[in-house]
């Protein structure tokens, strides 16, 4: 009586959702199946009426019907471009979903009518429906809110399913209870579908399966195929005519428990399991090949200012979805900060925190995941630091780089809360192997321009060659007039000779002054213990004071320092006569010597109230060789020249500009 009225609630649940299905204005492949669909669950509902007794035959062949037509209606919800039945049954892997429950019609066909058999594919079936909604799930994208009631109103039902079929794995027989409480379950989740209906729009989503549904499927079916195991073993037992006797049922039911308790109770087991699915069946929490090809694109396409460092961070921050971002150069203990996207500089408490992580990546090649340090601090074996400098950065990630296997730099990374992605091992490998893909574009760039670089230098040396060819000409001119002088000074002819060779002479020396530059060739010298005051000061006695504004000179305190004088003159020649001749006559030029706050660098500050210089020109062309804004009177090597020589000392070069204000040039020389 309990049971009957179940199913008649059922029946009368799914013949009214019925009627409204057959009232919506829709269409599509989709609908009709699940119209469908809802009328084979309602004449489920009604066969208890119209078959009375109903064999178990006839049972399982109607539960068979109704599973195979959810099953094709799920099938239809995995793509968005069938247009009718035809299009889904041409497709394999429809076959493939509704396999399962044909076998279950057929299987007496087969000579397997042993109940045992029926309820293991009746088991087997519910999880295949929990695998294919955790399908359609994850790849319904913004669509899942909408989808979730048909989710939430199918996996109940293939729960139960699972859970009746289990149970009559074990005692060899269907319970009656589970029969009766059948038609109640299927009416209480009709409000389910019908919200599903209301929500739905769009059915059309791409096949994939995730990794978490694999793993508890997985766990569920070895959990089923031990109780099928057990199943068989009391089936035997009772074939051998041995009559189940209470020990044996006792020790049968505490392996059964032990088993279900490591596989769901034991969190290291269910981490292994999911690892071993995700790396040897998955690993695809993101499409590479995709991936690849985007990263690829973005690293292929120049920012709008040529900052190559720029472009390299807009790749590690595309490949994640992150927004924000710093890329950073680590030189001689230095942190110097190549580009940002959407973020500001860095502050002194982040600069701390990213030098003591330098220390941590000279030794070990690991990524950082800021939240995961502040409260997993054991997973950075050999890393200590202030946890109260941690609740001041304003980055979630952060990336080393490598040159080979010495320490490049690093990358800083953070995204919002929408995008920020949980660090595990399958993100550390993906950011490992972008990161690989960056650095090489990186060096690859930089090795272009040290090759262009070199290939301008090997210009300037043939241009040299043909300038000491013709200096020798013109040399050679000059001694033969003079051998001839004593003897034909008086011939009128000679002189006229002369003065027309002197002519000649002069116009290809003013060619060759066109084409060569102020620097001076530098002679090799060893380095001396000096005082830059003084090294300085005579630079502009004998170099500049000739020009104006006449540089002026002050120091603040000092301490000498070990240098090549004759190089060290050379690079300040460069630089003062550049800021004199980018200042009026009657600005001003002034060098200021001083010893860094921390007593480790000497500094050489060069003040002047020239036109200045714009942030773009000083990062894309004041430090790059053969370009100079001074015509044919400089080739654009002093300041590139200037900075090799401090970046080859271990210093600093640094420039602060304002357009029509003026520049400070600061020079960083170690002091030790």
């Amino acid at each position: 009586m309990v049971a009957t009225i179940g199913y008649a609630l059922s029946s009368a649940g799914y013949a009214f959702l019925l009627l409204l299905l057959l009232t919506v204005r829709k269409s599509g492949l989709a609908k009709y199946l699940l119209i469908l669909a809802t009328l084979t669950t309602f004449l489920w509902s009604v066969t208890p009426f119209v078959i009375s007794p109903m064999s178990l035959e006839s049972f399982l062949f109607f539960d068979n019907i109704k599973n195979i037509i959810w099953l094709l209606f799920l099938a239809s919800c995995l793509k968005d471009n069938f247009t009718n039945i035809g299009d889904v049954l041409a497709r394999k892997e429809t076959w493939f979903i509704i396999i399962l429950p044909i076998l279950a019609l057929f299987l007496p066909y087969f000579g397997l009518e042993k109940a045992t058999w029926q309820f293991l594919l009746q088991t087997m079936i519910p999880l295949q429906f929990l695998i294919l909604l955790e399908v359609i799930f994850r790849q319904s994208g913004d669509n899942g809110w909408a989808i979730k009631p048909l989710i939430l109103y199918l996996a109940v039902i293939s729960v139960f399913d699972f859970v009746t079929f289990a149970n009559a794995l074990m005692v060899d027989q269907i319970h009656i209870n589970y029969i009766a409480a059948r038609g109640y379950i299927h009416v209480a989740l009709i409000p389910f579908l019908i919200l599903a209906i209301r929500r739905v729009k769009n059915w059309g989503v791409e096949i994939y399966i995730s990794r978490e549904v694999v793993m508890h499927s997985t766990l569920l079916m070895v959990a089923g195929g031990y109780l099928f195991v057990m199943a068989m073993i009391g089936y035997v037992v009772k074939y051998m005519g041995v009559e189940w006797g209470s020990t044996i049922q006792i020790i049968l039911i505490a392996l059964s428990l032990g088993l279900l308790g490591t596989l769901f109770l034991s969190l290291r087991f269910k981490t292994r399991i999911k690892v071993f699915i995700t790396k040897h069946f998955f690993a695809n929490q993101f499409d590479y090949r995709q991936e690849w090809l985007e990263l690829t694109h973005s690293l292929s396409g120049d920012s709008a200012d040529g900052n190559i460092h720029a472009t390299a961070l807009k790749g590690l921050i595309e490949a994640i979805d992150y927004q924000s971002g710093c890329f950073i150069q680590v030189k001689h203990g230095n942190l110097k900060l190549l580009a940002n996207i959407k973020h500001p500089s860095l502050t002194t408490e982040e600069e701390q925190v990213l030098e003591i992580f330098c220390t941590f990546f000279k030794s070990k090649n690991w990524i950082i995941d800021i939240e995961e340090l502040r409260t997993k601090p054991f997973v950075y074996e050999g890393l200590r630091i202030n946890h109260a400098l941690l609740n001041n950065v304003s980055f979630q990630l952060v990336i080393p780089i490598y040159n080979g296997d010495e320490l490049w730099g690093m990358a800083t990374l953070l995204g919002s809360q929408n995008t920020s992605i949980k660090l595990n091992w399958e993100l550390r490998d993906y950011l490992k192997a972008v990161t690989a893909q960056v650095s090489n574009y990186l060096f690859h760039h930089q090795a272009a321009e040290e090759l262009a670089e070199n290939a301008q230098f090997a210009a300037f040396s043939r241009m040299s060659a043909f300038v000491v060819h013709d200096l020798k000409n013109v040399l050679a001119q000059i001694d033969l007039i003079l051998c001839n002088a004593e003897q034909h000074k008086n011939n009128p002819e000679f002189i006229d000779d002369t003065f027309e060779t002197l002519h000649h002479t002069k116009a290809r020396m003013d060619k060759m002054l066109r084409q060569l530059t102020e620097k001076n060739t530098i002679k090799e010298s060893g380095d001396s213990l000096i005082f830059l005051s003084e090294s300085i000061g005579d630079v502009i006695e004998k170099k500049c004071a000739s020009y104006l504004p006449t540089p002026s000179i002050k120091v603040d305190n000092e301490k000498p320092v070990v240098l090549d004088n004759d190089k060290f003159s050379n690079v300040m020649y460069h630089l003062i006569s550049n800021a004199q001749q980018a200042t009026d006559d009657n600005g001003t030029v002034e060098v200021v010597i001083e010893i860094s706050a921390d007593e480790r660098y000497m500094l050489i500050k060069i003040i002047d109230t020239g036109s200045g210089m714009s942030e773009i020109f000083i990062r894309t062309r004041l430090f790059k060789p053969f370009d100079t804004t001074k015509g044919n009177a400089g080739m654009g090597i002093g300041a590139f020249d200037a900075k090799a020589y401090l970046d080859k000392l271990g210093g600093q070069l640094l420039v602060d500009s304002e357009l029509n204000v003026g520049t400070t040039f600061t020079l960083r020389i170690p002091t030790n």
